[in-house]
């Protein structure tokens, strides 16, 4: 794993804001530093669960830097610069490139619904524009268009491209693209972290990482080892924080809800529409967290 560029135990890191919806700076570099004194060597910016349907590209760029100040010489910081638009993603990427950021995590072009030829080209030419190890992404629950086996295959040629976040969820077509090239593959559900580890993936993009780090970075570790029996306590012990985290309403919702719950951030605050659960969704996540022993 030495020419890995990207870290193998990646959360995507929530955008902590004021109870007035601002970006709160001081927070997002607190939150990065507390990720990286807990299991992480890679952190995610400007990811869905950084709510970036939902902040401008000011916001992202600002955010790229203060991370990279805060944690740039601890962990590897990657950068959300995917958008359906090639010409901005293009723009974006140089930016956060010019802010620091390590890598890119380019996720497939969403509502335009393009071809396989042109989903090709669009992260051929924001890999280009860049020049730096990109993260292909592929969450077709959330685009409305899947990465294609030998569209993946495709994409393998651009040398920038190095990896996958596969969201996809398909674990047969993930292990025969992994035997066929040299990607990295990264889960990108933290359901199937565990399985994805078996098969031969690298690590994991999360979001239960947030309050797990810890946990993941030991699952990594004893898969590495061949111990699995270790690996499937670690995931056993975990399933009530994933499932109250990634089940009940949205992944970013609960998240900000947990980690307010644990004092990281000060404000569990979202951009609409995004709205902050109900009572009942944080007595459920506070359960599965005392459950998983994430709590106190």
């Amino acid at each position: 794993m030495s020419d890995n560029p990207f870290g193998r135990v990646i959360t995507a890191m929530v955008t902590p804001m004021h109870d007035d919806g601002s970006i709160d700076f001081d927070g997002l570099q607190r939150l990065a530093v507390h990720l990286a004194d807990n299991g992480h060597d890679g952190l995610l910016v400007n990811g869905t669960t950084g709510e970036s349907a939902t902040t401008t590209d000011d916001e992202d760029y600002d955010s790229v830097a203060a991370v990279v100040e805060a944690v740039g010489d601890r962990v590897k910081v990657m950068a959300g610069c995917g958008t359906n638009d090639t010409e901005h993603s293009m723009r974006a990427a140089r930016e956060m490139v010019a802010r620091g950021a390590d890598s890119l995590l380019v996720v497939t072009p969403y509502y335009n619904k393009p071809t396989q030829h042109g989903i090709v080209e669009h992260f051929r030419m924001i890999a280009e524009a860049a020049d730096r190890p990109v993260m292909a992404y592929d969450i077709p629950g959330r685009t409305g268009t899947a990465l294609a086996t030998d569209t993946i295959r495709q994409l393998a040629t651009i040398p920038q491209v190095r990896a996958v976040k596969d969201a996809k969820c398909d674990l047969f077509e993930a292990s025969r693209l992994m035997a066929e090239t040299d990607l990295l593959w990264f889960s990108g559900d933290d359901v199937l972290n565990l399985a994805f580890l078996a098969l031969g993936a690298t690590g994991v993009v999360s979001v239960v990482g947030h309050v797990a780090g810890n946990d993941y970075r030991a699952m990594v570790d004893a898969v590495d080892a061949g111990d699995l029996a270790r690996a499937r306590e670690i995931h056993a012990r975990l399933i009530p924080a994933v499932d109250a985290i990634m089940h009940t309403s949205q992944g970013a919702i609960q998240v900000k809800a947990a980690l307010k719950m644990q004092g990281i951030i000060g404000s569990d605050r979202l951009r609409m529409p995004l709205l902050q659960g109900p009572a009942e969704h944080r007595e459920k996540l506070r359960t599965g967290l005392a459950a998983a022993g994430l709590l106190g």
